[in-house]
């Protein structure tokens, strides 16, 4: 049995109904004739690679969530990923629990924010942040945030209770996963934690190092 039908068997023991194509070209082919809420993508598929098959998606005007799982590490296979739209980059070996929470995540965010990626206004706690605007205002206080602050929180309100990939967010928002970025990160994650602290309801939760979860008590 090979890879594929392996994750196929747990994915479905795990209550997901999968679709297996052992081809990119074959996978475009599916698209046609049945709807999916998420792709997971092996950038090294026969026929059709993963980042052709991703590119040819989003120039058919396909909006489905997509994961490249695969043996590809180097960065700039990473970078490239998510430059074309992928919600994560999964390297092998991985872990299939953590593989798991992450497909119910984005599942659970497409089915409860459908065509909410475009907002721009959002209501924590006590707070109303708008991210175009880069404001986060209370009935006490308002306060300017910068480009990357308004990107990172909306990020976190998107996945609000779910998930923030650190990975993902290091890669849209400083372009590039290193130590100093991660780093930089970790800083801007101190400030927000910091203008939310006058909402105790209000918390940031480091997820064993893995990502982030903006959540309400």
């Amino acid at each position: 049995m090979n890879f594929g039908s392996i994750l196929k068997s747990y994915l479905e023991l795990n209550d997901l109904e999968v679709v297996l194509k052992p081809d990119g070209k074959r996978a475009m082919e599916t698209f046609g004739s049945q709807e999916f809420h998420l792709c997971i993508l092996d950038v090294m598929m026969p026929e059709l690679d993963g980042f052709s098959l991703a590119e040819a998606m989003k120039a058919g005007g396909l909006r489905i969530p997509f994961i490249f799982l695969t043996a590809r590490t180097l960065k700039e296979d990473q970078v490239r990923g998510f430059r074309l739209g992928a919600d994560d980059y999964i390297t092998k070996p991985f872990d299939t629990d953590l593989l798991l929470y992450k497909i119910k995540a984005i599942l659970r965010r497409g089915a409860e924010n459908n065509g909410s990626a475009d907002r721009d206004e959002f209501s924590i706690g006590i707070f109303l942040f708008n991210a175009r605007m880069r404001w986060l205002r209370s009935s006490t206080a308002s306060r300017t945030l910068t480009a990357r602050e308004a990107e990172l929180l909306k990020m976190l309100c998107m996945a609000k209770d779910q998930f923030l990939i650190r990975k993902e967010a290091l890669l849209k928002i400083w372009g590039e996963d290193s130590y100093f970025t991660g780093r930089s990160m970790d800083v801007f994650i101190a400030r927000l934690r910091k203008y939310l602290k006058e909402d105790e309801s209000l918390e940031i939760v480091n997820i064993h190092g893995d990502g982030y979860r903006l959540s309400q008590k």
